[in-house]
Order: C-alpha cells, then structure tokens, then sequence
C-alpha cells in the first residue's frame, strides 16, 4: 500500500480543492497515469502515481479542500490483471501442487468499480474468479467475464418468479406532472480560482484609482495583411497568424514609449520595468486564466503565436502551472472573442495596466470626407491613475492605433 498526498504547488499555495477524480476505487493505474485533478488558487494541475497498482480508497471527494501534505487517496501495489486466475497443477515425482482457492466472495471482497459492472449486466460475483489481490474482485475480472460470455446490458433477464409466488399482474403507474412552479436554489462550493479572482478583483478596486478612456482602430490593414501573407506563414513557422501577436507588439511599442504603464506601486515608490512580460487572458476548462508571455519585446510573430496556442491547449486540459502565471507587467483581455462590443477591464495588481480588446463590427465611418464600411474595434485601456496620467493612457491608446492601423511600423520602428 502507499499514500498519494497533495504535494507543494508554492511557497504561497497551502490548500487545494479536488476538481475531479479521473479514476475510482477498484480501478487498476499505471505508474504516471493522472488520477486527479487538483486546483489551487493559481492553476489547474493534474497529479500522477509514482507506482501502478490499484485505487483502493478515496480519502478527499470532489469538491472538498485539503492542505499540502494530507492524504488524498490509497494505492495497492501488485501486478495488473490479466484475466481470471488460473491454478497449474504440478507433478513432478509423485507430488501434487497445492491449488489456492480464493477467499469466499463477501461485498468487502468485490472493488465498487466491480459491483457496478455486476449490477449494469445483472451477474452475480459467485460466478467470477477475483483476480485482485487478497482475492479481491476487479472491474478487469468483470469486463473479462462479459467478453467471454459476449453479453450486452440488454441480455440480462429479471428473475424468473417461482411457482409458489405467480406473477403478479402489472399495476398502472401514474407519473405525476412536476411542479413548474418549484422554485430550486444549488449550493455549490466556488473554486479555487474562482477564489483568487474574487479577491483580486476587490483588491483592485479598493487599492487602485482606476480609470477606463477608450479608442477606436480601423482593422482592415491588419485584416489585409493577415490574408496576404497567412499562408507563407502558417507554411514557414507551422503556426497560424492571428491578432493577438499584432496586438501584443504594438502594446510594448506603447509601453516603451509609455513606461509609467508598465510600472508598479510597491509602498510610496514607483518600480518602473525595462521587459515586457504581456499576460494574455485565456480561457480555460476551469475559468478564465492569464498566463504570461515573457520579454515579448524580444519576440517574433510566430513566436508570440506559438506561445499562445501552447498555453490556450494546457488551459483547455486544465494543465497550466503556476509559475506559468507568475510576474507578468500587463495584460491584454479580449472579449471580443464572445462578442463583447465595449467593456471596462479591471486591473491585475499590482500591474497598472490592462488592455481590452473587443469584437470586430463592419461600421460606417468618414474617411477623407467620405463615408466608408470598415472593421472596427473598440480598445479600452483601464489604468492606476496613482501613477499613470490620463494624457499617458489617451497616448498609449493612439499609439496603439497607429501602429495597427499602419502595420508596417510595427517592423520599422517609426
């Protein structure tokens, strides 16, 4: 036997809550095979067996907490069952091998992966050879008995009535209509994340002097360039072009321009930072979460793109770790993705700025004294007033602007 214990996420994560179990007791695991699922206040993080063996007990439910350290689940070590045991008789000068007979089948013997095979074919376990150790009853042993029988759920029979108790002759049954008017309220625990969030996010605004101004930017030379040169790209690099790695240049033209941005309160003093660590707001099976791309500055389009996809995969598998979301000096959010057409983003402390990216809308502007259909994008930039002036966030935004709406300058640095 050995214990799978919750294991250190950090210096500053003590508790976890189990997501979801991906095995339960009775079923057999191979060594490094995930088991569980685990959020803490950060990320997601699936956690493995060191050894193989067999999944005897639970110790920590789905959605209930544990500390660093507590035991989560018991494992027996042994080897995995191959199908019903079999005993070799041997006779060599006369001797005859002792045959072991498994232990009589009480429930304590049978896994409850086993009895719920049993119970969905209707098969009684006295039928079956345990295979587990300690002559434990398996699901495998189970399984194993349906394919050699080649029985299906549908081929099991009721039990048939003996002649002392006749069958009885079938009662209606009348279903009452459920009640539209019942009005039902679910408690459900909030997870990790969604913890950290929620504190974040009141920590922001009772800390911070936010403040949200708001531009426009003309998509369509972007657009332009992206089918121009989409399929030299995706040949080249192996990676799609997307806006992301436009807007995610064009934000650190801004912030090199605009450095207060990029800085950050630490007690009565301004840290103002020369890299440019962009968190892209992703989201994930779990919620919404901001991994980050490091010295963006120092990054091609593909590179930028490459990352993205990496962490939008690990999000999506809820494997994104926590130092995946340390540090980070902005971030970009984009809504526009679920038809967001205007939105105020709220700050990542202690970053001092966040920019929102929202959906793309054919919208008749006046361009040279005509009026002309064009892809627009509302932009939203909401920024710590402590340390950022209104006429730094107008210029970071026209910055913004300028560079998307002439993309060449992104390349030549003008």
């Amino acid at each position: 036997m050995f214990e799978i214990k919750v294991p250190e996420f950090g210096e500053s994560i003590q508790e976890v809550q189990v997501a979801a179990w991906l095995k339960q007791p009775g079923d057999w695991i191979e060594k490094d095979e995930d088991i569980v699922e685990l959020e803490s206040e950060k990320a997601s993080q699936a956690l493995s067996s060191e050894r193989a063996g067999i999944l005897q007990q639970i110790k920590v439910a789905d959605g209930e907490f544990a500390q660093v350290g507590d035991i989560l689940c018991v494992i027996e070590e042994g080897e995995k069952p191959t199908g019903a045991a079999s005993a070799a008789a041997a006779a060599a000068g006369g001797s005859t091998a002792v045959v072991a007979h498994p232990p009589a089948k009480t429930t304590e013997w049978i896994m409850p992966a086993a009895e719920r095979v049993l119970s969905e074919y209707q098969i009684s376990a006295d039928a079956i050879t345990p295979t587990g150790p300690g002559g434990r009853l398996l699901k495998e042993d189970v399984l194993n008995y349906v394919r050699t029988k080649g029985l299906k759920p549908t081929d099991a029979q009721p039990a048939q009535p003996t002649s002392a108790s006749p069958p009885s002759k079938p009662q209606p049954v009348t279903v009452s209509a459920p009640d539209t008017n019942e009005r039902i309220e679910k408690s459900v625990p909030m997870s990790m994340i969604r913890r950290t969030i929620s504190k974040r996010l009141v920590e922001a605004q009772q800390t911070a002097a936010l403040l949200t101004t708001f531009n426009e930017i003309d998509m369509l030379p972007v657009k332009e360039l992206r089918s121009k040169y989409k399929d030299a790209f995706l040949k080249k690099h192996g990676v799609k072009l997307g806006f992301m790695s436009f807007f995610a240049k064009a934000v650190v033209e801004g912030l090199k321009r605009y450095p207060a941005i990029n800085s950050e309160v630490r007690g009565d003093r301004v840290i103002v930072k020369n890299y440019h660590d962009i968190g892209i707001a992703i989201g994930g099976g779990k919620g919404l979460v901001v991994p980050i791309l490091r010295n963006v500055e120092n990054m091609s389009f593909a590179v930028v793109e490459r990352k993205i996809g990496e962490f939008a995969a690990l999000a999506q598998a809820n494997k994104i770790v926590p130092d995946d979301l340390k540090g980070g000096t902005f971030t970009i959010s984009n809504g526009g993705v679920y038809g967001s057409l205007l939105s105020t983003p709220i700050v990542n402390p202690p970053q001092s700025g966040i920019l929102g990216l929202h959906t793309i809308q054919e919208r008749p502007i006046a361009l040279n004294g005509e009026v002309v259909i064009r892809p627009m994008m509302y932009v939203a930039l909401t920024y710590d007033h402590r340390i950022v002036d209104g006429k730094e966030a107008v210029g970071f935004l026209k910055t913004i602007k300028e560079v998307l709406e002439e993309p060449a300058r992104l390349f030549l640095e003008v």
